[in-house]
């Protein structure tokens, strides 16, 4: 079979491989589709240090069980099923506590084990362990399960920033985690929400699609001022940082309303890690400051049932859809933000 290998940073290659085999406790799928996203431009380029190489590349993962365990059950070939990527322990403190998204012990898709570029994967039995495999519904596309991966992501970040009813959401980075956002919080009740990039092309192709109540191009306009003046000074009720932008997290402060909440949704650069905080801001206004580290298996559930119920569309921010020989080439429009979601179909 072909499969996406990083070998190196700036060496990832598509080449064959033996079809593998899976264990008495694993499941062998027939990968239909794997959406990229921006980390596997990272890790083409600088690799990660949980990827000991070579490692087949791929983490948001939708296909078809072509192969059983002996000691698996519950499953058969022809299963529709899509996989979560962050793999909790299931038996850690934190995750006793019902807190799986911090498992110090996680391991991932695509990082541990190899991933979903590839045209056959076996889903380990560290994923069936924590209930980790999906049945996709009836008349949802292998496409669209695959972005229930980073849906579940954005779903803990609104969970733990409280986005509901009749609030005010500012989302900068309108890449698909920021298109996701903007479909979530609609989703969720808010009242208006706010479009945020630097980059005036993205911003437009993405408003285009999830029609946010207002573009804001940060290139050309004072980004704070900009949303007191659509809120009537009072600023947002939430504002989330889907982009690795220290200064979006400095603005977001600024920006938010009495009683507001800030989502740090996308961490920064490990060599460029702290920001300048206004603590004054968050003492006075009684802001609440929260991070957000990928999903459980219980948010992949949720975010599978939302999109197939319709409350979610995604089959509209999938631009792009390139075979497995185009992997590469599916990274470069990635990393030009020529794209909403890139998948790929072996």
């Amino acid at each position: 079979m072909k499969v996406v290998r990083f070998h190196a940073p700036g060496d990832v290659r598509i080449e064959d491989a033996p079809e593998p085999t899976p264990g008495p406790s694993d499941v062998k799928i027939r990968v239909r589709a794997c959406s990229t996203c921006g980390t596997d431009v990272k890790i083409s380029r600088f690799g990660h240090h949980h990827i000991a190489p070579p490692r087949v590349m791929g983490h948001e993962i939708a296909g078809e069980i072509t192969e059983v365990g002996a000691d698996v059950t519950g499953w058969r070939p022809g299963d529709r099923v899509q996989v979560i990527a962050a793999i909790p322990c299931g038996t850690c403190a934190e995750c006793r506590r019902g807190r799986m998204t911090v498992c110090p012990n996680q391991v991932s898709m695509g990082y541990h084990f190899d991933g979903g570029f590839a045209e056959y994967a076996v889903v380990p039995h560290n994923v069936l362990a924590v209930d980790g495999l999906n049945r996709i519904p009836e008349g949802l596309s292998f496409a669209e399960a695959s972005v229930a991966e980073p849906l579940a992501c954005v779903l803990n970040g609104q969970n733990l920033a409280g986005v509901g009813e009749g609030d005010d959401v500012v989302v900068v980075g309108s890449g698909p985690i920021g298109c996701l956002h903007v479909r979530l919080a609609r989703s969720r009740g808010a009242a208006r929400v706010f479009l945020v990039d630097l980059n005036r092309e993205r911003l437009d192709l993405a408003a285009n699609l999830v029609q946010p109540d207002a573009a804001i191009c940060g290139a050309e306009t004072d980004v704070v001022d900009a949303v007191l003046k659509l809120t009537e000074g009072r600023g947002a009720d939430v504002v989330i940082t889907a982009t690795a932008a220290g200064a979006a997290q400095e603005q977001a402060v600024q920006m938010t309303a009495r009683q507001g909440r800030i989502s740090f949704f996308g961490g920064l650069p490990k060599d460029k890690p702290v920001i300048s905080l206004d603590s004054n801001l968050v003492h006075y206004r009684e802001l609440t400051i929260v991070g957000a580290n990928g999903s459980s298996p219980e948010h992949n559930k949720e975010a599978l049932r939302l999109i197939a119920n319709g409350s979610v569309p995604v089959a509209d921010l999938i631009t792009h859809r390139l075979p497995l020989d185009r992997t590469l080439d599916a990274f470069g429009i990635v990393a030009r933000g020529e794209a909403i979601k890139v998948t790929i179909e072996p």
